[in-house]
Protein backbone atom coordinates (compact mmCIF):
# COMPACT_ATOMS: atom_id res chain seq x y z
CA UNK A 1 0.00 0.00 0.00
CA UNK A 2 1.41 3.40 -1.00
CA UNK A 3 2.18 5.64 1.97
CA UNK A 4 1.24 9.28 1.29
CA UNK A 5 1.46 12.63 3.06
CA UNK A 6 -0.30 15.84 2.01
CA UNK A 7 1.23 19.17 2.99
CA UNK A 8 -1.36 21.91 2.61
CA UNK A 9 -4.27 19.49 2.89
CA UNK A 10 -6.90 22.14 3.64
CA UNK A 11 -6.18 24.23 0.51
CA UNK A 12 -7.77 23.74 -2.89
CA UNK A 13 -4.99 21.49 -4.23
CA UNK A 14 -4.88 19.57 -0.98
CA UNK A 15 -8.63 18.99 -1.01
CA UNK A 16 -8.51 17.78 -4.61
CA UNK A 17 -5.69 15.44 -3.64
CA UNK A 18 -7.69 14.07 -0.71
CA UNK A 19 -10.65 13.51 -3.03
CA UNK A 20 -8.50 11.17 -5.11
CA UNK A 21 -6.83 9.57 -2.10
CA UNK A 22 -10.23 8.85 -0.59
CA UNK A 23 -11.24 6.89 -3.69
CA UNK A 24 -8.26 4.54 -3.51
CA UNK A 25 -6.31 2.36 -1.11
CA UNK A 26 -3.62 4.46 0.56
CA UNK A 27 -1.89 4.62 3.91
CA UNK A 28 -2.05 8.28 4.96
CA UNK A 29 0.95 9.25 7.06
CA UNK A 30 0.59 13.01 7.61
CA UNK A 31 -1.86 15.78 6.80
CA UNK A 32 -0.97 19.42 7.40
CA UNK A 33 -3.00 22.59 7.27
CA UNK A 34 -3.38 26.10 8.65
CA UNK A 35 -6.17 27.74 10.61
CA UNK A 36 -8.95 25.44 9.42
CA UNK A 37 -8.29 22.79 12.05
CA UNK A 38 -11.86 21.49 11.92
CA UNK A 39 -11.44 20.45 8.28
CA UNK A 40 -7.92 19.17 8.95
CA UNK A 41 -9.12 17.00 11.80
CA UNK A 42 -12.15 15.71 9.90
CA UNK A 43 -9.97 14.66 6.96
CA UNK A 44 -7.40 13.07 9.25
CA UNK A 45 -10.13 11.03 10.94
CA UNK A 46 -11.79 10.07 7.65
CA UNK A 47 -8.52 8.90 6.11
CA UNK A 48 -7.05 7.49 9.34
CA UNK A 49 -3.88 9.57 9.20
CA UNK A 50 -1.03 8.95 11.63
CA UNK A 51 -0.54 12.64 12.40
CA UNK A 52 -2.24 15.97 11.69
CA UNK A 53 -0.19 19.17 11.87
CA UNK A 54 -1.32 22.78 11.91
CA UNK A 55 1.25 25.39 10.96
CA UNK A 56 0.09 27.67 13.78
CA UNK A 57 1.05 27.00 17.40
CA UNK A 58 -2.04 28.76 18.73
CA UNK A 59 -4.26 26.20 16.95
CA UNK A 60 -2.76 23.14 18.66
CA UNK A 61 -5.31 23.02 21.49
CA UNK A 62 -8.23 23.11 19.04
CA UNK A 63 -6.66 20.40 16.90
CA UNK A 64 -6.03 18.16 19.90
CA UNK A 65 -9.63 18.61 21.02
CA UNK A 66 -10.93 17.72 17.55
CA UNK A 67 -8.78 14.57 17.45
CA UNK A 68 -9.38 13.49 21.07
CA UNK A 69 -9.98 9.76 21.36
CA UNK A 70 -9.04 8.99 17.73
CA UNK A 71 -5.46 7.90 18.32
CA UNK A 72 -4.28 10.42 15.72
CA UNK A 73 -1.32 12.51 16.85
CA UNK A 74 -1.71 16.30 16.79
CA UNK A 75 1.18 18.72 16.37
CA UNK A 76 1.76 22.37 15.49
CA UNK A 77 4.41 24.78 14.28
CA UNK A 78 7.30 24.93 11.87
CA UNK A 79 9.33 22.22 13.57
CA UNK A 80 6.32 19.89 13.52
CA UNK A 81 5.86 20.45 9.79
CA UNK A 82 9.47 19.51 9.16
CA UNK A 83 9.20 16.47 11.43
CA UNK A 84 6.16 15.35 9.47
CA UNK A 85 8.21 15.62 6.26
CA UNK A 86 10.78 13.32 7.85
CA UNK A 87 8.24 10.57 8.35
CA UNK A 88 8.67 7.75 5.82
CA UNK A 89 6.29 8.09 2.89
CA UNK A 90 6.36 6.95 -0.72
CA UNK A 91 4.65 10.05 -2.11
CA UNK A 92 4.25 13.56 -0.76
CA UNK A 93 2.03 16.35 -2.05
CA UNK A 94 3.78 19.68 -1.44
CA UNK A 95 0.92 22.16 -1.61
CA UNK A 96 1.63 24.60 1.23
CA UNK A 97 1.12 28.04 -0.27
CA UNK A 98 4.04 30.44 -0.27
CA UNK A 99 7.66 30.26 0.81
CA UNK A 100 6.51 28.40 3.95
CA UNK A 101 6.36 25.26 1.83
CA UNK A 102 10.06 25.34 0.96
CA UNK A 103 11.60 23.88 4.12
CA UNK A 104 9.21 20.90 4.48
CA UNK A 105 9.63 20.16 0.76
CA UNK A 106 13.41 20.12 1.09
CA UNK A 107 13.16 17.78 4.07
CA UNK A 108 10.98 15.39 2.08
CA UNK A 109 13.48 15.36 -0.79
CA UNK A 110 16.24 14.20 1.53
CA UNK A 111 14.46 10.92 2.12
CA UNK A 112 14.22 9.82 -1.48
CA UNK A 113 10.50 10.43 -1.48
CA UNK A 114 8.56 11.17 -4.67
CA UNK A 115 7.42 14.77 -4.25
CA UNK A 116 4.44 16.07 -6.21
CA UNK A 117 5.18 19.79 -6.32
CA UNK A 118 2.28 22.22 -6.30
CA UNK A 119 4.25 24.81 -4.32
CA UNK A 120 5.61 26.88 -7.21
CA UNK A 121 7.28 29.25 -4.75
CA UNK A 122 9.88 26.58 -3.96
CA UNK A 123 11.21 26.56 -7.51
CA UNK A 124 10.94 30.34 -7.91
CA UNK A 125 12.78 31.07 -4.66
CA UNK A 126 15.25 28.21 -4.61
CA UNK A 127 15.07 26.22 -7.82
CA UNK A 128 18.79 25.31 -7.91
CA UNK A 129 18.69 24.15 -4.26
CA UNK A 130 15.58 22.07 -4.80
CA UNK A 131 16.76 20.38 -8.00
CA UNK A 132 20.25 19.71 -6.60
CA UNK A 133 18.76 18.18 -3.45
CA UNK A 134 16.53 15.89 -5.52
CA UNK A 135 19.50 14.76 -7.62
CA UNK A 136 21.65 14.21 -4.54
CA UNK A 137 19.11 11.91 -2.92
CA UNK A 138 17.69 10.24 -6.03
CA UNK A 139 14.29 11.82 -5.47
CA UNK A 140 11.69 12.30 -8.19
CA UNK A 141 9.92 15.67 -8.38
CA UNK A 142 6.68 15.62 -10.33
CA UNK A 143 5.05 18.93 -11.32
CA UNK A 144 1.45 19.47 -10.27
CA UNK A 145 0.73 22.92 -11.68
CA UNK A 146 -1.55 22.08 -14.59
CA UNK A 147 0.77 23.86 -17.03
CA UNK A 148 3.94 22.11 -15.92
CA UNK A 149 2.24 18.75 -15.68
CA UNK A 150 1.14 19.31 -19.28
CA UNK A 151 4.72 20.07 -20.37
CA UNK A 152 6.00 17.05 -18.43
CA UNK A 153 3.49 14.79 -20.16
CA UNK A 154 4.23 16.25 -23.61
CA UNK A 155 7.93 15.57 -23.03
CA UNK A 156 7.46 11.91 -22.09
CA UNK A 157 9.93 9.94 -24.20
CA UNK A 158 11.37 13.11 -25.76
CA UNK A 159 14.86 14.60 -25.58
CA UNK A 160 14.81 18.01 -23.93
CA UNK A 161 17.48 19.07 -26.44
CA UNK A 162 14.85 18.70 -29.19
CA UNK A 163 12.61 21.35 -27.59
CA UNK A 164 12.46 24.64 -29.46
CA UNK A 165 10.01 26.37 -27.13
CA UNK A 166 7.41 25.80 -24.46
CA UNK A 167 4.17 27.79 -24.49
CA UNK A 168 2.41 28.20 -21.14
CA UNK A 169 -1.23 29.17 -21.50
CA UNK A 170 -3.05 31.65 -19.27
CA UNK A 171 -6.76 32.25 -18.84
CA UNK A 172 -6.23 35.98 -18.36
CA UNK A 173 -7.97 35.88 -14.98
CA UNK A 174 -11.18 37.35 -13.71
CA UNK A 175 -10.40 40.91 -14.82
CA UNK A 176 -9.33 40.09 -18.37
CA UNK A 177 -12.29 41.94 -19.90
CA UNK A 178 -12.29 44.92 -17.53
CA UNK A 179 -11.26 48.15 -19.31
CA UNK A 180 -7.69 49.12 -18.52
CA UNK A 181 -8.74 52.47 -17.08
CA UNK A 182 -11.01 50.67 -14.59
CA UNK A 183 -8.42 48.20 -13.22
CA UNK A 184 -7.34 50.58 -10.47
CA UNK A 185 -10.89 50.35 -9.07
CA UNK A 186 -10.98 46.51 -9.03
CA UNK A 187 -11.80 45.02 -5.63
CA UNK A 188 -10.39 41.85 -4.06
CA UNK A 189 -13.78 40.21 -4.58
CA UNK A 190 -13.76 40.99 -8.29
CA UNK A 191 -10.15 39.86 -8.75
CA UNK A 192 -10.83 36.79 -6.61
CA UNK A 193 -13.47 35.37 -8.96
CA UNK A 194 -12.15 33.15 -11.74
CA UNK A 195 -14.11 32.44 -14.94
CA UNK A 196 -12.83 28.84 -15.32
CA UNK A 197 -11.07 27.50 -12.23
CA UNK A 198 -12.26 26.90 -8.68
CA UNK A 199 -9.27 28.00 -6.60
CA UNK A 200 -8.48 29.83 -3.38
CA UNK A 201 -8.65 33.63 -3.12
CA UNK A 202 -4.91 34.28 -3.26
CA UNK A 203 -4.11 32.25 -6.35
CA UNK A 204 -7.24 33.55 -8.09
CA UNK A 205 -6.13 37.15 -7.54
CA UNK A 206 -2.66 36.16 -8.72
CA UNK A 207 -4.34 34.86 -11.86
CA UNK A 208 -6.04 38.21 -12.44
CA UNK A 209 -2.75 40.08 -12.07
CA UNK A 210 -0.82 37.33 -13.92
CA UNK A 211 1.65 37.13 -11.07
CA UNK A 212 0.89 33.41 -11.03
CA UNK A 213 1.88 33.19 -14.71
CA UNK A 214 5.06 35.14 -14.02
CA UNK A 215 5.84 32.57 -11.33
CA UNK A 216 5.08 29.74 -13.73
CA UNK A 217 7.43 31.13 -16.38
CA UNK A 218 10.24 31.16 -13.82
CA UNK A 219 9.20 27.70 -12.64
CA UNK A 220 9.37 26.38 -16.21
CA UNK A 221 12.92 27.65 -16.57
CA UNK A 222 14.01 26.07 -13.29
CA UNK A 223 12.22 22.73 -13.60
CA UNK A 224 12.99 21.94 -17.22
CA UNK A 225 16.34 23.72 -17.49
CA UNK A 226 15.25 25.88 -20.42
CA UNK A 227 16.47 29.30 -21.51
CA UNK A 228 14.18 32.31 -21.13
CA UNK A 229 14.06 32.62 -24.93
CA UNK A 230 12.45 29.17 -25.09
CA UNK A 231 9.50 30.06 -22.85
CA UNK A 232 6.38 31.95 -23.90
CA UNK A 233 2.93 32.61 -22.54
CA UNK A 234 -0.31 33.14 -24.41
CA UNK A 235 -3.86 34.01 -23.36
CA UNK A 236 -6.23 31.10 -23.90
CA UNK A 237 -9.60 32.05 -22.35
CA UNK A 238 -11.10 28.54 -22.41
CA UNK A 239 -8.32 27.02 -20.22
CA UNK A 240 -8.56 23.74 -22.11
CA UNK A 241 -5.03 23.68 -23.51
CA UNK A 242 -2.69 23.87 -20.54
CA UNK A 243 0.63 24.02 -22.37
CA UNK A 244 2.23 23.35 -25.73
CA UNK A 245 5.70 22.10 -26.59
CA UNK A 246 7.23 22.92 -29.96
CA UNK A 247 10.12 20.80 -31.19
CA UNK A 248 13.00 21.61 -33.52
CA UNK A 249 11.26 19.84 -36.41
CA UNK A 250 8.33 22.25 -36.16
CA UNK A 251 5.95 19.74 -34.57
CA UNK A 252 3.90 21.05 -31.66
CA UNK A 253 2.29 18.92 -28.95
CA UNK A 254 -0.61 20.36 -26.98
CA UNK A 255 -2.01 18.96 -23.75
CA UNK A 256 -5.79 19.38 -23.46
CA UNK A 257 -8.04 18.65 -20.53
CA UNK A 258 -10.92 20.02 -18.53
CA UNK A 259 -9.94 22.76 -16.03
CA UNK A 260 -9.76 20.37 -13.07
CA UNK A 261 -6.65 20.11 -10.88
CA UNK A 262 -7.39 16.45 -10.22
CA UNK A 263 -5.98 15.60 -13.65
CA UNK A 264 -2.47 16.86 -12.86
CA UNK A 265 -2.70 15.55 -9.29
CA UNK A 266 -3.90 12.14 -10.45
CA UNK A 267 -1.15 11.93 -13.06
CA UNK A 268 1.48 12.58 -10.37
CA UNK A 269 -0.20 10.20 -7.92
CA UNK A 270 -0.21 7.30 -10.37
CA UNK A 271 2.98 8.07 -12.32
CA UNK A 272 4.57 6.38 -14.22
CA UNK A 273 1.22 4.72 -14.93
CA UNK A 274 -2.12 6.28 -15.75
CA UNK A 275 -5.32 5.50 -13.89
CA UNK A 276 -8.97 6.35 -14.44
CA UNK A 277 -9.83 9.74 -12.94
CA UNK A 278 -13.21 11.30 -12.08
CA UNK A 279 -12.71 14.32 -14.34
CA UNK A 280 -14.85 15.63 -17.18
CA UNK A 281 -14.07 14.47 -20.71
CA UNK A 282 -13.82 17.01 -23.49
CA UNK A 283 -16.20 16.94 -26.45
CA UNK A 284 -14.39 18.79 -29.22
CA UNK A 285 -17.54 19.19 -31.31
CA UNK A 286 -19.22 20.96 -28.40
CA UNK A 287 -16.17 23.14 -27.77
CA UNK A 288 -16.06 24.07 -31.47
CA UNK A 289 -13.29 26.66 -31.13
CA UNK A 290 -10.16 27.48 -29.17
CA UNK A 291 -9.06 31.10 -28.88
CA UNK A 292 -5.62 32.61 -28.31
CA UNK A 293 -4.14 36.07 -28.14
CA UNK A 294 -0.90 37.64 -26.95
CA UNK A 295 -0.92 39.08 -23.41
CA UNK A 296 -1.17 42.86 -23.14
CA UNK A 297 1.97 44.16 -21.39
CA UNK A 298 0.06 47.15 -20.02
CA UNK A 299 -2.60 44.90 -18.45
CA UNK A 300 -0.12 42.34 -17.14
CA UNK A 301 3.12 44.10 -16.08
CA UNK A 302 4.02 41.14 -13.85
CA UNK A 303 5.20 39.25 -16.93
CA UNK A 304 8.02 41.74 -17.54
CA UNK A 305 9.11 41.28 -13.94
CA UNK A 306 9.46 37.55 -14.60
CA UNK A 307 11.84 38.38 -17.43
CA UNK A 308 13.95 40.44 -15.03
CA UNK A 309 14.05 37.62 -12.45
CA UNK A 310 15.07 34.99 -14.99
CA UNK A 311 17.79 37.23 -16.42
CA UNK A 312 19.05 38.30 -12.98
CA UNK A 313 19.16 34.91 -11.24
CA UNK A 314 20.69 34.67 -7.78
CA UNK A 315 18.24 35.76 -5.10
CA UNK A 316 15.95 37.62 -7.52
CA UNK A 317 13.39 34.81 -7.41
CA UNK A 318 13.25 34.82 -3.62
CA UNK A 319 12.83 38.61 -3.57
CA UNK A 320 10.21 38.53 -6.31
CA UNK A 321 8.13 35.92 -4.50
CA UNK A 322 8.32 37.72 -1.15
CA UNK A 323 7.36 41.04 -2.73
CA UNK A 324 4.55 39.43 -4.68
CA UNK A 325 3.15 37.75 -1.55
CA UNK A 326 3.31 40.95 0.50
CA UNK A 327 1.68 43.22 -2.09
CA UNK A 328 -1.08 40.63 -2.41
CA UNK A 329 -1.66 40.84 1.35
CA UNK A 330 -1.85 44.63 1.08
CA UNK A 331 -4.36 44.45 -1.77
CA UNK A 332 -6.55 41.92 0.01
CA UNK A 333 -6.53 44.22 3.05
CA UNK A 334 -7.53 47.09 0.68
CA UNK A 335 -4.44 49.08 1.64
CA UNK A 336 -3.26 49.41 -1.98
CA UNK A 337 -5.00 49.28 -5.35
CA UNK A 338 -4.90 46.38 -7.79
CA UNK A 339 -2.72 48.41 -10.13
CA UNK A 340 -0.26 49.26 -7.33
CA UNK A 341 0.94 45.68 -6.94
CA UNK A 342 3.29 45.29 -9.91
CA UNK A 343 4.88 48.76 -9.54
CA UNK A 344 5.55 48.08 -5.84
CA UNK A 345 7.23 44.78 -6.67
CA UNK A 346 9.29 46.48 -9.39
CA UNK A 347 10.43 49.28 -7.07
CA UNK A 348 11.38 46.72 -4.43
CA UNK A 349 13.43 44.66 -6.87
CA UNK A 350 15.12 47.81 -8.17
CA UNK A 351 16.16 48.83 -4.66
CA UNK A 352 17.49 45.37 -3.81
CA UNK A 353 19.34 45.17 -7.10
CA UNK A 354 20.88 48.59 -6.55
CA UNK A 355 22.09 47.46 -3.12
CA UNK A 356 23.65 44.33 -4.59
CA UNK A 357 21.31 42.23 -2.44
CA UNK A 358 20.28 39.93 -5.29
CA UNK A 359 23.83 38.70 -5.91
CA UNK A 360 24.50 35.08 -4.99
CA UNK A 361 26.96 32.71 -6.60
CA UNK A 362 25.50 29.85 -4.56
CA UNK A 363 22.09 29.76 -2.88
CA UNK A 364 21.28 28.46 0.58
CA UNK A 365 18.03 28.14 2.50
CA UNK A 366 19.23 30.74 5.03
CA UNK A 367 19.97 33.23 2.23
CA UNK A 368 16.52 32.70 0.74
CA UNK A 369 14.82 33.19 4.11
CA UNK A 370 16.88 36.30 4.89
CA UNK A 371 16.02 37.77 1.49
CA UNK A 372 12.35 37.01 2.11
CA UNK A 373 12.37 38.97 5.38
CA UNK A 374 14.36 41.89 3.97
CA UNK A 375 12.11 42.15 0.91
CA UNK A 376 8.90 42.25 2.93
CA UNK A 377 10.27 45.08 5.06
CA UNK A 378 11.11 47.11 1.95
CA UNK A 379 7.66 46.50 0.44
CA UNK A 380 6.06 47.68 3.67
CA UNK A 381 8.17 50.85 3.67
CA UNK A 382 7.41 51.62 0.03
CA UNK A 383 3.70 50.93 0.52
CA UNK A 384 3.57 53.48 3.33
CA UNK A 385 5.21 56.05 1.06
CA UNK A 386 2.66 55.24 -1.61
CA UNK A 387 -0.27 55.74 0.77
CA UNK A 388 1.21 58.98 2.06
CA UNK A 389 1.39 60.30 -1.47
Amino acid sequence: MKRVSIFGATGSVGQSTLDLIGRGDYDVVALTGGHNVALLAADAIRLRADVAVTAFDDQLFSLREALAGTGIEAAAGTAALEEAADRPADWIMSAIVGVAGLAPGLRALRHGTTVALANKESLVCAGPILMAEATRHGTTILPVDSEHSAVFQALAGEDIAAVEKVVITASGGGLRDMPLDKLAEATPDQAGTHPNWDMGQRITIDSASMFNKAMELIETKEFFGLNRSQIETIIHPQSLIHALVQFVDGAMMAHLGAPDMRHAIGYALNWPDRAALPVARLNLADIARLDFHAPDAARYPALALADFVMARGGLAGAAFNAAKEHVLDLFIDRRIRFTDMAPLVERTLDRLDGQGSLEAAMLSLDMVQDTDRMTRAIVQELAQTLRAA
